[in-house]
């Protein structure tokens, strides 16, 4: 077999190993199993990311990647401060529904996070991430606009974030279910969106 520079293998592996979890679970992600399912040695594994917990870290920060950059190719760049917010919104929405097995593997080892002090550590530099990308979409848009937000944006982020993640929970619970909660998640949204709006801009 050709020589792979580590610098495409670990983006492969990467990919690997968030496609076993997402199949199998976190469970079944061992070194051996990520290597057969690239189809590599499992010394390639531990070669290219050395611990178990740097292997997570580049799955988690891949997995955040995909979703911030789906958000900001959506981003308006016109129209006033409620309406780009609301695009906003949606589109997290859009990026986190479309790939639902996703979001319930980051769901997953959150939940094991709380039992594991290395993977916690993680999970909680995580959740800062995407609390600071939102926080400075959100200040970028206010200060394009003239707006004066009535709560800080550092603050609005997560509350926005924390409404999305219940949101995602249970369409994520009702579709196992077998049933379809998209259509009627989206008052749900609507209502998050307007109430986020609402704290914003203090009305």
């Amino acid at each position: 077999m050709a020589h792979v520079p580590a610098s495409e293998r670990r983006p492969q592996l990467v990919r690997a190993a968030i496609d076993l979890m997402t199949r199998e679970g976190v469970g079944a992600g061992s070194t051996r199993a990520i290597a057969a399912e690239l189809g590599v040695a499992q010394a390639t594994v531990h070669y290219t990311f050395g611990t178990k917990k740097d292997l997570y870290r580049a799955v988690v920060e891949e997995l955040t990647a995909q979703v911030v950059c789906q958000v900001a190719a959506a981003a308006p760049d016109h129209g006033p401060f409620a309406e780009q917010v609301r695009t906003l919104g949606y589109a997290l929405w859009q990026a986190l529904t479309s790939a639902p097995d996703r979001f319930a593997l980051c769901q997953e080892l959150t939940s094991l996070s709380l039992r594991d002090p290395e993977l916690r550590e993680i999970m909680r530099e995580l959740q800062y991430d995407l609390e600071r990308t939102a926080t400075g979409m959100i200040t970028s848009l206010a200060e394009q606009h003239g707006v004066e937000l009535a709560m800080p944006a550092e603050q609005v982020a997560p509350l926005f974030l924390a409404g999305i993640d219940g949101l995602m929970t249970r369409y994520l619970v009702l579709r196992q279910d077998g049933q379809d909660p998209g259509e009627e998640t989206l008052p749900l949204l609507d209502a998050l969106v307007n109430g986020v709006m609402s704290v914003c801009l203090g009305v």
